[in-house]
């Protein structure tokens, strides 16, 4: 009898196992595949993207690299089922630095194209982007104090449209040299103009080849903007953001 037993309790646990190794198997396939959730850690993609904001990023947009799985394994170079980018994407990208920091910024330059900023506007090839004055972005300080920055809705070449923000007249980026975009390579930048280390930074960021490029931002699914830690249930409520919950990525 008791023999009997032990065989139940082994098969039991061999079942469970089985069960939680299918289970792994099919997240890493969706994660690989098809969708993979981030967080938002920096305000460099203010106000498109908050600090405390969950989002999936479909890492079949652009098709599949080695930066689409788990720790960049080194098996092949290029891209498999590859789709070209669109200006305007959201992307998350592994830094050519170090082929393995995730960021997130727009996509502005195509290969070839030449970038520039001049007193804070953004030229594509030589032609100013048009920019439009909007209603000031208004949040608090770690004081308590409201801050109010001046916003722009940006449009660029193709329509995409989105706000950026101008923290400081005439910061160090935004007056720039000439970049020119090489051949399967892109040109990335924050919303937040004067707050983001991006392809202007070529010691940082610099040009994003193609094969970096994880997937493109797709769904906010979660929003917390941190006044609650995780133990207190009870705050919950107050910290949710509850209007930015299952959004679309502009």
């Amino acid at each position: 009898m008791s023999e009997k037993l032990n065989n139940a309790r082994t098969s039991a646990f061999a079942e469970n196992l089985r069960t939680i190794g299918y289970a792994l198997l099919i997240a890493l396939v969706i994660r690989a595949f098809f969708f993979q959730p981030f967080n938002i850690p920096s305000g460099s993609m203010i106000p498109t993207l908050l600090i405390g904001d969950y989002l999936f990023v479909a890492k079949y947009s652009y098709g599949y690299s080695k930066h689409s799985l788990p720790f960049s394994p080194p098996i092949f170079d290029g891209r498999i089922l590859a789709r070209q980018p669109h200006r305007g994407d959201v992307v998350v990208f592994k830094v050519p630095t170090d082929n393995r920091t995730d960021f997130i910024k727009r996509l502005i330059g195509l290969p070839g194209d030449e970038i520039q900023m001049k007193h804070g506007v953004l030229y594509i090839n030589g032609t100013a982007v048009p920019r439009v004055r909007v209603e000031d972005f208004v949040r608090r300080d770690e004081f308590g104090n409201v801050q109010r920055i001046p916003q722009y809705r940006e449009t660029l070449p193709g329509g995409v449209s989105y706000t950026t923000l101008d923290l400081i007249d005439e910061s160090v980026t935004d007056n720039t040299g000439v970049y020119v975009v090489p051949p399967d390579h892109y040109f990335m930048m924050g919303d937040n103009r004067d707050n983001s280390n991006d392809s202007r930074v070529q010691s940082v960021v610099g040009y994003v080849p193609f094969e970096n490029l994880v997937g493109k931002a797709e769904t906010i699914f979660f929003s917390t903007d941190g006044s609650a830690h995780f133990w207190e249930v009870w705050r919950w409520p107050s910290a949710i953001r509850w209007n930015r919950i299952l959004t679309w990525v502009d």
